[in-house]
């Protein structure tokens, strides 16, 4: 059990990449409190040591009351997943204002204000930040300007919270994910005109000759939060099965 006694709030934690990292969190020992506006699913909601709490993680002004909530469950805080986040498509002459405010709100600004209230908890006995950020950080898909800025910052502040909060012992690292097999991905590829075809071109992107799964992201999450990592800190880690290591060659274009 690499996580016993270890208490963790990790956001966004019901479903997708999230789900990978609860259920990864649970099965070695860590007490978990998932933070989300949705419900949690029943299967979830059954497993010892799981904890719910519905909130609107974009809403800056509830964050220390979040956080309160949860130390109040827990006990403390040893370990914080910023996982929540959102993704929309939108070409760079069709972007608002607004669209780019509620892409950079919930993606960016959340996992440091969520930091800023969890600190009074975290530096009682040191601690884990994980950030979930993208391999959209460091490259880019067509129309995903305010995604491609909001988790390259995501990596930028990784760096920063490693570096200030060091010297409280705790550290903070990002993990990028490449893609990983969800419902929402599945309907994307359901979508396509040839929906077998596409799935073989993916396929054909990652050089361990498979997609991700959300326990591949908890896997590693794991790890960092555990105390095996402890001079690990300022990283951004790519989990995509070597996609973004593989140079395209014409017969792929």
């Amino acid at each position: 059990m690499q996580l016993e006694g270890k208490r963790a709030i990790i956001t966004g934690g019901g479903k997708g990449i999230g789900r990978g990292i609860t259920t990864r969190f649970l099965a070695e020992g860590a007490e978990v409190v998932v933070v989300q506006r949705r419900p949690l699913d029943e299967d979830l909601r059954g497993l010892p040591g799981i904890h719910a709490l519905e909130a609107d993680l974009a809403d800056a002004a509830a964050l220390p009351g979040v956080v309160d909530r949860a130390v109040e469950v827990l006990g403390g805080v040893d370990v914080l997943v910023n996982n929540a986040g959102m993704m929309s498509e939108r070409s760079v002459d069709e972007i608002t204002p607004a669209e780019w405010d509620r892409m950079i709100a919930l993606n960016l600004r959340t996992p440091l204000f969520l930091v800023q209230a969890a600190l009074p908890f975290l530096r009682d006995g040191g601690g884990s930040i994980i950030n979930t950020g993208s391999i959209e950080g460091i490259a880019a898909n067509p129309q995903h300007a305010a995604y491609c800025a909001a988790k390259a910052g995501v990596h930028g502040l990784t760096r920063a919270l490693a570096v200030d909060l060091g010297a409280d012992g705790i550290r903070c690292n990002a993990i990028a994910p490449g893609w990983i097999a969800s419902d929402l991905s599945e309907a994307y590829l359901d979508g396509m005109p040839d929906p077998a075809a596409a799935r073989r071109a993916l396929t054909g992107l990652h050089p361990v000759g498979r997609t991700g799964r959300p326990t591949d992201i908890g896997d590693l999450a794991v790890f960092l939060a555990s105390d095996q990592s402890g001079f690990i800190s300022g990283e951004t880690i790519v989990v995509d099965g070597g996609r973004t290591a593989k140079l395209p060659t014409p017969i792929d274009v």
